[in-house]
This record gives structure tokens, C-alpha cells and sequence, in this order.
């Protein structure tokens, strides 16, 4: 569902301008607004479950995030719909590593590890192409509105389970350690920093004064939090979570994965609209093969995989799979057919990102103490989200530079021509993705080098001998 809210309101957002009135200049807020909280707060979410009990912040984000879906579908006026999406965004950073922190506490035994990540990799990787699929099937037959509507129903009846599934880890107030403020207002102001920067870049060029001042400030303000965070005591991102090689090897190849992967989405909901002439349904419906893929490859490969061989052998050849899927884009022409220039970079990219999420998600909460998985669940979440705002700003802007400089040498007022430039944009920004794929399947190679336990393999296959036997 948060996955899925980063992208459903995209092919609504054209109806909901519409509709409330929102300004070309105001319409990205519908997307940052959401992006911004959820990004900027993601590890004092984190960091509050760890204090107050997952269960209970898992329901209370639940329950907040369905109110605030309520409230974006009754929106009245842009205004209200952007403070409905900052609260999605809110709620979500609460929820987020709460979820991830109750799979990781929940499922030790590493096959029944292995399982859970693999369905949880497969629907954070397959999130955002559903919502694209959502998205078009709720605009076109329903209403725009209904695209918040859908999360209220799955949200409380999550919270209904959760409170009488999950097993209660409230922590008394005597046992609570402080919340780390000063590393709160740090971390959290410098993720909203980078994050805003980069939203406004997508508009304003990389060389505006506000994005660079954010960008500059964003990473100043990191750097003093992991000044800071080395001599607090109660941290908010206890240092030795991020500075261990797997851990810090998956972020950074979740975070350079979902650059490329977000940019996909982006050029290609542009390219199947506006110059294939699909319909939203349709768009949407394209993106399913990939899904596919992911979920195949994520519960099917990776999951049976993961207690046999080390991360690095599912994470480097997954990058390496995405990557041969966007450079076999790099390709594509005005009158390319879906068949046999979408549908095998789908399949390929689908592939790869199934071998990346689930391992990596793993990786991230591997070995961390139980009072500590939430912070290091939001240091996946935040890489995620911080990845995907770089991914859609910087893809973008080179896209759209590329187009510009195509068209002022040609007949811009020809529609084909513009096709034709819009194409090629996308075709550079997507060469450059593979380089960023590429270079996230070196860091994978370099950093991560956790291997299974010994004996997991053979547990499992005792095991498994064991239940056929049965």
C-alpha cells in the first residue's frame, strides 16, 4: 500500500487538476508532498517503534494512514489534497519500518526467512507498477477519487488482523530509552533537504539556487547527524547498523536499483501514453509482465536461493539483469512494437529486481538487535525513497534537456518530430541508468559478502525431506 501510493495517483493526476483546479506550477505537490514526509521522516519512524512497540505503531500508522486517504478523497480544494498527501506521507514513515521490523523479529528461522522476505521483496518491488495499474483502472471506470479511497478498507482491515495476530511487544514506560531529538531534527531535516531538492530540480534545473542550497544544506545536515550520532548515547541511527559492509551494500544497491527502476516507470507510462496513444488502462496493464517477473523471481529464485548462496550471487547478477533490460530500451524508436521492445526489457528488468529487493531487505535487518530493527528497517525505506526521488528528477531532467536540444535543429511543430525527440530523451536517460545499475552491481560485489550459515542448506533440505516423507 506504500509502495503502491508512490505511484497510483500518477495517471490520476490529470483528473484531479481538473477537477480541484490545481495549477501546472502546484501539481507536483500532489507526488512530493507524499515523497517529502515519508522520505524526511522515515528514521524517526523507525527509531519510534523501536521505543514504543512495532505492533502498536504498525496499527496507529495503519489507522492514520487510512484518515488521511479519507481526507485526500474528500478533498475540496488543492490545498487540502496536498496536507491529505503529506499525512499519507507521515503515516507511512511510521508505518514502513514497522512492517519491516515485525517480519524480521517474527521469522528467524532462516528458511521461514527466507520465504517471508521473498513475498515481501516481490510486493515492494511490484508495488509501484500495480499502483500504475490501480491507478488507470480506478480513473477511467470510477473516479480519481477513488484512488485514496481504496487504501481506507485494506488499511483497517491490516490494523483488525494486526491487533489480534501479532504478538503484543509494548514496552514499558520504565524500560523506554530517550528519543534522540537532536539526531531527529538532523537526520530528518537533511533526508527532507535532498529529497525536496531533488523534487524541485525535476522543475527548476540542477543549477536553480533553492535546489543546490537544499542539496548543499541536505548534505551538510547529514554529515553533522553522523557527528552527532557517534556520541549519543540512545542514537537515533545507531552508527554500527549502516557502517557494516551488508548492510550498507544493500542500501546502496536498493537505493541505486530504484533510480533506474523509477525511471522506467516514468518514461515508460510517457512513451505507451503520449506516443503509443495507449489508453490508462492499458499503460497500466503493459507494466503487468514485469510484475510477473518480479514475484517470480523474488518468491520462485531468490527465496530458494538465499540459504544456499552468499547475497552477492543473487544481488550482482539481479543488477546485472536490470541493467541488460534498460539497455536493451535504449533502443527504442516512435514505431517500436510493445512485443519485442517493452515486453523482453519488462521481463529482463522484472528479473533482476526481484534477486535485488529480496536479499537485500533481508541484509538490512540481518544480525540487528531487536531493539534496533527499526532503525535500521527505516535505513532500507530511506535509501528506497531517496533513491527514487534522484531516480525521477535526474532521469528526467537529462531526458528533457536531450528533447530541447533535439528539437532546436528540426521542425518542432511537427508531431512526429516531437515524438521522435521525446523518444530519444528517454532513450539517453535510460543509458544513463544503466551506467547507474551497473555501478550499483560493483559496489554490490565490493561490499556485500554474507554467506549462509553453515548447515542452513542442509536444515532445509532435512526438513524438506522430512515434510515429503510426511
Amino acid at each position: 500500500m506504500i509502495v503502491l501510493d508512490a505511484t497510483i495517483v500518477n495517471i490520476a493526476l490529470p483528473s484531479a487538476q481538473k477537477d480541484l483546479g490545481i495549477s501546472d506550477g502546484n501539481r507536483q505537490w500532489v507526488i512530493t508532498a507524499y515523497t517529502l514526509a515519508f522520505g524526511g521522516l522515515l528514521l524517526l519512524g523507525g527509531r519510534i517503534g523501536d521505543l514504543f512497540g512495532r505492533k502498536r505503531t504498525f496499527i496507529i500508522g495503519l489507522l492514520g494512514f487510512a484518515a488521511a486517504s479519507a481526507l485526500g478523497g474528500f478533498a475540496a480544494g488543492p490545498m487540502m489534497l496536498f496536507a491529505a498527501r503529506a499525512l499519507q506521507g507521515a503515516f507511512g514513515a511510521l508505518l514502513a519500518p514497522s512492517a519491516l521490523g515485525l517480519l524480521s523479529n517474527t521469522f528467524t528461522q532462516p528458511r521461514e526467512r527466507a520465504t517471508a522476505f521473498g513475498i515481501f521483496g516481490a510486493i515492494a518491488g511490484a508495488g509501484a507498477g500495480i499502483g500504475l495499474i490501480l491507478g488507470g483502472l480506478l480513473t477511467e471506470y470510477f473516479d480519481w477519487r477513488w484512488c485514496l479511497f481504496v487504501n481506507v478498507p485494506v488499511s483497517i482491515a491490516a490494523a483488525l488482523g494486526a491487533y489480534y495476530m501479532l504478538a503484543r511487544d509494548h514496552i514499558d514506560r520504565s524500560h523506554r530509552v530517550k528519543l534522540d531529538l537532536p539526531g531527529a531534527f538532523l537526520g530528518c531535516g537533511g533526508l527532507l533537504a535532498i529529497v525536496f531538492g531533488t523534487s524541485e530540480a525535476e522543475s527548476r534545473g540542477w543549477s536553480d539556487w533553492l535546489v543546490l542550497t537544499c542539496l548543499l544544506g541536505g548534505v551538510a545536515l547529514l554529515a553533522v547527524f553522523a557527528l552527532v550520532e557517534r556520541r549519543t548515547p540512545h542514537a537515533l541511527l545507531p552508527t554500527h547498523i549502516v557502517a557494516d559492509r551488508n548492510r550498507g551494500g544493500a542500501a546502496l544497491s536498493v537505493g541505486l536499483a530504484v533510480v533506474g527502476m523509477f525511471g522506467l516507470f516514468l518514461f515508460l507510462t510517457y512513451y505507451l501514453q503520449a506516443v503509443k496513444h495507449f489508453s490508462p488502462v492499458m499503460a497500466g496493464v503493459a507494466f503487468l509482465p514485469m510484475i510477473g517477473a518480479i514475484i517470480l523471481s523474488s518468491t520462485g529464485i531468490a527465496a530458494r536461493l538465499m540459504t544456499r548462496v552468499p547475497s552477492r550471487n543473487l544481488i550482482v547478477p539481479g543488477l546485472l539483469l536490470a541493467a541488460g533490460g534498460m539497455a536493451w530500451l535504449t533502443q527504442m524508436k516512435v514505431d517500436s512494437p510493445y512485443g519485442t521492445m517493452v515486453l523482453p526489457a519488462e521481463i529482463l528488468l522484472g528479473l533482476g529486481m526481484g534477486l535485488v529487493f529480496m536479499p537485500s531487505m533481508s541484509l538490512a535487518t540481518l544480525g540487528v538487535a531487536p531493539g534496533e530493527v527499526g532503525a535500521a528497517s527505516a535505513t532500507i525505506n530511506s535509501s528506497q525513497q531517496v533513491g527514487g526521488s534522484i531516480g525521477i528528477a535526474l532521469l528526467n531532467t537529462i531526458a528533457a534537456s536531450v528533447t530541447t536540444t533535439y528539437l532546436l535543429s528540426r521542425d518542432a511543430a511537427d508531431p512526429l518530430v516531437q515524438a521522435q525527440g521525446a523518444v530519444h530523451g528517454y532513450a539517453v536517460a535510460t543509458a544513463v541508468a544503466v551506467g547507474i545499475l551497473l555501478a550499483a552491481a560493483v559496489i554490490a560485489f565490493l561490499l556485500i559478502d554474507h554467506r549462509p550459515a553453515p548447515g542452513e542448506a542442509a536444515g532445509q533440505d532435512a526438513e524438506s525431506t522430512a515434510h515429503a516423507l510426511a
